[in-house]
């Protein structure tokens, strides 16, 4: 038996119109859902079930819970079909080929997954009604889950990220920095050439970030004698429709652990601190300076 909890909305009725459908299988939760940017409430209230129904194997055994009497009278007590002719051929022919069962439930009286449909319709019919759209987006599903975000809406863009952070030493290890003397090696530019893969790489690091086109990445060191620290400044460009932020911040978070990593047979105390975005471009967002 599969339970499919389905609610439609509209903004205006007629005007920008959302559906969704919560799928329970076998304890399973899953969810589909769209909009539509002209219609009416009932029409998304019969498209919820649609394609709830088309998610479904045919000759599934199912139950359609709605908060919609006029989806489910109309198919138990045979109301009249007045209108939206088109979409009551569409249901008949996907109940047709199913084991359907109807069961109407109140709207908005505490049942979590009608009250999770009707979330992700609402969602669907303000889509693009808000002021800042990027607020919107999140790595967490309607249903709880990790996700990585839909950006292929967004329009193409160039972007670029700046990042900072410092490893903080002995003044002695700085100064081992600064003459290479270090027995391992040119500290500073094995870090940068890590760092630079790094940035390159941070999509198979961090599990929900975009793989994206670097067109330019730049790691560069100043050594801070007051702070004895190397100060790490790494720079990301694409054009594309997502920012780099995280990709300049892995560059300098690899970078400084190469710097650790190089120094720590003479300097167990190093710390690696203030690893930071600094500023960024492109996007809706714009030009963002968070810190000089």
């Amino acid at each position: 038996m599969i339970d499919i909890f389905t609610d439609g909305s509209c903004v205006g009725n007629p005007g920008p119109g959302g559906w969704a459908a919560i799928l329970v299988e076998d304890g399973v939760k899953r969810s589909v859902s769209g909009r539509e940017e002209r219609t009416t409430n009932n029409r998304m209230e019969l498209m919820a079930v649609i394609k709830g129904l088309q998610a479904v194997a045919e000759s599934s055994e199912v139950t359609v819970h709605s908060d919609s009497q006029y989806v489910v009278n109309t198919m138990t007590r045979n109301w009249k079909r007045n209108a939206n002719k088109d979409l009551w051929d569409r249901l008949d022919a996907e109940v047709g080929v199913r084991r359907v069962k109807w069961k109407w439930v109140r709207g908005h009286a505490g049942d979590p997954l009608n009250e999770m449909a009707d979330a992700l319709a609402t969602r669907e019919a303000n889509w693009g009604r808000q002021s800042s759209p990027e607020e919107e987006l999140t790595h967490v599903d309607e249903l709880g889950k990790a996700s990585m975000v839909d950006v292929g809406s967004k329009p193409d863009t160039q972007r670029r990220a700046v990042a900072r952070g410092s490893v903080l030493m002995r003044p002695e290890t700085l100064e081992a920095v600064r003459t290479n003397a270090l027995k391992k090696g040119d500290v500073l530019g094995v870090a940068r050439v890590a760092g630079i893969m790094a940035a390159k790489s941070a999509s198979q690091l961090i599990p929900l970030c975009h793989p994206i086109p670097l067109s330019q990445v730049t790691v560069d060191f100043a050594l801070d004698e007051k702070r004895n620290a190397v100060e790490i400044t790494a720079m990301a460009k694409t054009t594309g429709k997502t920012g780099v932020e995280m990709e300049a911040m892995t560059g300098v978070s690899v970078a400084a652990l190469t710097i650790y990593d190089m120094c720590k047979s003479i300097d167990r105390a190093m710390r690696i601190d203030g690893v930071r975005l600094v500023r960024k471009s492109g996007g809706r967002s714009g030009d963002i300076v968070l810190d000089e």
